[in-house]
């Protein structure tokens, strides 16, 4: 299924049609409510402070709640439990879960169901947000998923998906988790306008999940952007990446991944832009690589890959590789340090561009040699280099480099 089908399917999904209006409050157990609903009804919660727990909805009903009722865990509980199909939650306020070693407690689980959609909630200080598991045709929209975890040994996801097929997972606010959206198993699937800031670990982190897709996506001051491993044919478009710093830190990790787009992204301001290791098929197309450490690193495992109309500006280094052999194509990008010129003015440079510094390779070797970067010492290796070459891979190479910014 394409996953242009699979967003229709979601959007057509029923609002939840009842046939009665159940209404409940905090001197009531909201679970007498609904055990005694019938499919099709509608449950609405009055606002107040629930110190109520492990809520199963077990029938396919519409729970709404009245200016975000507060469901508490205390510290000690999961919240909701879904296990019927056609159930849709909206504004209610779920909070501080418990934490185990033997079970992943969650502030709402979706369990063994299908067409369910949670949408205006708040998700706050729970070890996992929303979890999804073995559910199909789901979607979790606008909601705020946030908690504070600094450890993520101790802390778990913002939204989980473990095998589950035809997700929609929209527009989110999510904060402060180990990874903020994180896909295990997952197919057919879209992650579309979520914000994701401020996670431990990962924005979000794919684990063989294929034919996935995500765009228009913001991943900002997280331990890493996005990392994406053993999955293939994933497609990740429209996407900001920015501000990961640190030693390994990178706007996206690919790790064994295979037939995959990477388009008209924004890759700027982290250690690494994109760094590769096994992976293959990938077009890597009109995006932005700009004020990165390291653009893109392409270790000597990968092969077969595109790499083409993209920008390069103001990074330290554009491209940084750990072997000599390069079985990947580059071409029609503009490189801001193409220094070649452009006889007949057609827009493509005359000489080839070597996007591998030499400075890039010695720091690669010797890291300590960075603290002598940007000294005159750094402009005499790369002019010796370029007069000279013996150092830089020379098959990795632009053959038409562009003298002119694309207007991406």
């Amino acid at each position: 299924m394409t996953i242009l089908r699979t967003i229709l399917i979601f959007l057509l999904l029923p609002m939840g049609l009842s046939a009665t209006v159940i209404r409940t409050g905090p001197d009531s157990l909201l679970q007498h409510a609904l055990d005694r609903a019938r499919p099709g009804d509608t449950v609405i919660v009055a606002p107040g402070h629930y110190l109520q727990h492990e809520i199963v909805i077990r029938t396919p009903i519409t729970l709404i709640g009245e200016n975000f009722p507060v469901f508490d865990g205390e510290n000690k509980y999961q919240l909701f439990v879904i296990t019927a199909s056609g159930v849709c939650v909206q504004g209610i306020t779920v909070q501080n879960t418990g934490r185990s070693s033997m079970v992943d407690m969650a502030g709402i689980r979706l369990q063994n169901a299908a067409r369910v959609r949670v949408s205006n909630c708040k998700v706050l200080n729970t070890t996992y947000g929303i979890y999804l598991q073995n559910s199909k045709y789901c979607v979790i929209e606008n909601n705020e998923i946030r908690s504070s975890a600094t450890d993520e040994l101790q802390a778990g996801n913002g939204v989980h998906a473990w095998k589950s097929d035809s997700l929609l997972i929209r527009d989110n606010n999510i904060s402060g988790h180990r990874d903020g959206i994180y896909f295990e198993f997952v197919t057919g699937s879209a992650i579309i306008g979520n914000v994701s800031t401020n996670n431990v670990r990962y924005g979000l982190h794919f684990m063989f999940s294929h034919n996935d897709g995500y765009s228009r996506n913001t991943f900002r001051h997280n331990g890493a952007g996005v990392a994406v491993m053993y999955s293939k044919k994933v497609i990740m478009t429209g996407n900001t990446f920015s501000e990961h710093w640190g030693d390994a830190s990178y706007g996206i990790l690919l790790k064994d991944i295979s037939d995959s787009r990477i388009e008209h992204n924004t890759f700027a301001r982290n250690t690494m832009g994109v760094y590769m290791e096994g992976s293959s098929r990938i077009h890597i197309a009109r995006n932005t690589f700009s004020a990165n450490g390291w653009a893109m690193r392409v270790q000597a495992s990968c092969e077969g890959n595109t790499i083409e109309t993209n920008n390069f500006l103001d990074n330290s280094f554009d491209v940084a590789t750990n072997g000599t052999l390069m079985l990947n194509a580059w071409r029609n990008n503009y490189w801001d340090k193409y220094e070649g010129y452009d006889l007949n003015r057609d827009g493509t440079g005359d000489v080839p561009y070597h996007p591998v510094s030499v400075y890039s390779i010695l720091s690669e070797r010797i890291p300590s040699t960075m603290i002598l970067y940007r000294s005159f010492l750094t402009n005499i290796v790369d002019q010796a280099e370029k007069i000279m070459p013996s150092i830089i891979p020379d098959q990795l190479r632009d053959d038409s480099p562009q003298t002119k910014k694309w207007k991406l």
